[in-house]
């Protein structure tokens, strides 16, 4: 059994890890930047927002669910062409980030929003009382106080993440899940497998404690 794990084949254990970590911490970033002021603006112009706005909120909103709803496998290959006009590819660590990130933002937003609906409707009223402008009111009361969970959506949304890049690896995307599927599967190596999903169990278990440990502390401030 442990025949199998030799050092080359520790060194691309290693090496997938890698490309696992950069596809996650990318897309998420990436999504985040996308998804939070999309999560934004569908609060300001939700009804009773600073921003109401029913039109905008509904076609922003109706793009955001399309694209959730979309299976991430389906969304991974209808968007080839975009990857591939993005990275020039549409194999590979670089490529699997382009549906990655589109994959997150429209979930990160909708968390966001979750986060901002629940900031105390008196603390905006009162911003406004005072003459805040929307500005202010996003970045002095709405955002602050819905750090904690906005981080704990991140957390989250970086879990599914993890799976999602294990599920690009069935089509080339790179990291742990290719690993799974290439040795694991297709060469019948079940403990090259399992040892993937050990992996992948344990970098998700260290996301959640870090994410974790990020809103107790934010909360306790």
């Amino acid at each position: 059994m442990w025949d199998n794990f030799t050092p080359a084949m520790l060194e691309l254990f290693a090496s997938s890890l890698w490309e696992t970590l950069v596809m996650v911490g990318i897309s998420g970033l990436a999504g985040s930047l996308i998804g939070i002021p999309l999560g934004v603006l569908l609060r300001l112009t939700d009804r009773g927002g600073v921003l109401q706005n029913t039109g905008v909120n509904r076609v922003v909103g109706g793009i955001v669910n399309a694209v959730r709803s979309t299976p991430f496998i389906i969304l991974l290959v209808a968007i080839i062409p975009f990857t591939r006009f993005i990275t020039g590819s549409s194999i590979g660590t670089a490529a699997a980030v382009v549906p990655l990130t589109l994959a997150a933002a429209p979930f990160i937003a909708r968390l966001v929003e979750t986060s901002l609906r629940e900031v105390d409707q008196g603390l905006v009223e009162a911003a406004q009382a005072m003459g805040a402008s929307t500005w202010q009111i996003v970045f002095k009361v709405l955002l602050p106080e819905a750090l904690p969970g906005i981080v704990a959506g991140f957390t989250i949304t970086l879990v599914s993440l993890t799976g999602y890049s294990a599920m690009a690896g069935a089509i080339g995307g790179g990291g742990l899940g290719d690993l799974g599927i290439r040795y694991g599967y297709q060469r019948f190596l079940p403990e090259i497998m399992l040892a993937v999903v050990v992996v992948l169990i344990l970098f998700v278990q260290a996301v959640q404690s870090l994410g974790d440990w990020a809103v107790r502390r934010l909360s306790h401030k």
